[in-house]
């Protein structure tokens, strides 16, 4: 991965304040996020505060850094699969399965089947 990055610099009437473009921060944040990295050495080689860096993370968390920052590399969502607790009653619930997705403040379960084109509707919205 080239870490080659460089800031794009504005002026505005409050003083010198560095925009960093999108592709810039996800990069810092995937390069901090690897095992045994340190942040501050990271946020010192590429010119910015490792404050600035620990709060891009916290976007990156919240889904606040766009869907690609959501995404792995291959494009694939991280999945976790939890056990599900037997029905009260002896009776079997939807035998189809639940998925259930969290992605910041946003929550959405899916019982049973879904079609194809619906499920990919729900995750364009969830995932902007």
């Amino acid at each position: 991965m080239d870490t080659n990055f460089q800031p794009v610099t504005s002026t505005n009437s409050r003083g010198h304040y560095r925009q960093h473009p999108l592709e810039f921060k996800r990069a810092l944040v995937a390069l901090s996020l690897q095992p045994g990295v340190s942040v501050a050495r990271i946020a010192r080689d590429h010119g910015v505060n490792a404050n600035q860096v620990f709060s891009w993370r916290r976007l990156y968390q919240q889904g606040r850094l766009g869907a690609a920052a959501l995404m792995r590399d291959d494009g694939l969502l991280p999945v976790v699969l939890a056990s599900t607790a037997p029905v009260p009653g002896g009776t079997a619930a939807n035998t189809d399965g639940i998925v259930v997705l969290e992605v910041g403040q946003v929550r959405v379960r899916i019982e049973g089947q879904p079609n194809a084109a619906t499920l990919a509707q729900v995750l364009d919205r969830v995932l902007r």
